[in-house]
């Protein structure tokens, strides 16, 4: 986020010497903007439900998030899943301890929500069974869960708010 403002267009009081030549000001990018209690419940339990899902990549569910990884990845399904719950672990962990940069992680987080969709629409065109997701009405209806993910990544971080202003201050200059 880049913000400026003049002194003098703002009226903000100042040293004479300052106010005489107008203080330019320019605010770099707001990595933890102010959020509301809501907010942050929510970036905790994102946080928590990523932790989660990342120790069940490594763990108990292993053999079932294998079968959600798409056959046109040119990787090892067993390499996708392992790396997809490393970077679980430590988005959920970013947003539960990063407090000074959970904008930063918000945006991450969305765009990690992004990067698997794709893997989640092939499985709803490939009719892939995982996760009691047995049908096609259910994978279908899981698709939609995907944008809430990204939002609610952007609206609990404050990153939803400094990505606006940031996009404005961009536009005024």
């Amino acid at each position: 986020m880049h913000i400026e403002f003049n002194a003098r267009e703002t009226g903000i009081v100042l040293p004479k010497s300052q106010a005489q030549e107008g203080l330019h000001m320019e605010i770099g990018v707001e990595a933890a903007p102010k959020t509301s209690k809501a907010q942050l419940f929510g970036r905790l339990l994102l946080g928590l439900m990523l932790f989660n899902s990342g120790v069940s990549h490594l763990t108990y569910l292993r053999l079932p998030f294998q079968a959600q990884v798409p056959p046109w990845v040119p990787l090892n399904p067993d390499l996708v899943v392992v790396l997809s719950g490393c970077v679980e672990i430590i988005l959920g962990l970013s947003l539960v301890a990063l407090y000074r940069r959970k904008a930063y992680v918000g945006i991450i987080a969305a765009l990690f929500f992004v990067a698997v969709f794709p893997g989640n629409i092939a499985q709803y065109t490939e009719h892939r069974a995982a996760f009691g997701l047995e049908t096609d009405t259910a994978r279908l209806v899981r698709l939609f869960f995907q944008p809430v993910l990204v939002a609610w990544a952007l609206w609990s971080t404050g990153a939803w708010t400094a990505l606006r202003q940031s996009s404005l201050s961009r536009r005024d200059s």
